[in-house]
């Protein structure tokens, strides 16, 4: 089973890093991570519906980004430095959420606008 060359782990579905590296190396058009909450949220518990990788940065050093979300953003960013023109974090609880971030894109393919994070450069 093939290992992801960052954290060495096999690339199976809980090794997030190495779907965003895949997705990258692939040239994916989009990278979906799915989540229990809405997507990125700020200090008001408010969701940042678009970031850019700077934006992250610096989310995370203001520990607006914390826990488990940390590791979600860094493989999104990941991703999208390598080519992948949009990372999506959204709520996995929702119906239809792959559905309606990768149908309903609209002509930007950056996501539905219905929910989740779109994480690009």
């Amino acid at each position: 089973m093939p290992r992801c060359r960052r954290c060495q782990r096999r690339v199976q579905y809980q090794c997030r890093r190495g779907r965003g590296r895949i997705a990258g190396e692939l040239r994916a058009a989009r990278v979906l991570f799915l989540t229990d909450i809405a997507g990125v949220l700020d200090k008001e518990m408010q969701l940042l519906d678009r970031l850019s990788c700077d934006d992250i940065d610096g989310l995370i050093k203001d520990e607006t980004i914390t826990g488990g979300m940390i590791p979600k953003v860094t493989y999104a960013t990941d991703a999208v430095k390598l080519g992948v023109n949009g990372a999506f974090i959204t709520d996995g609880r929702v119906p239809h959420a792959l559905l309606n971030e990768i149908l309903a894109g609209g002509e930007e393919g950056l996501g539905s606008g219905g929910g989740g994070t779109v994480v690009t450069l």
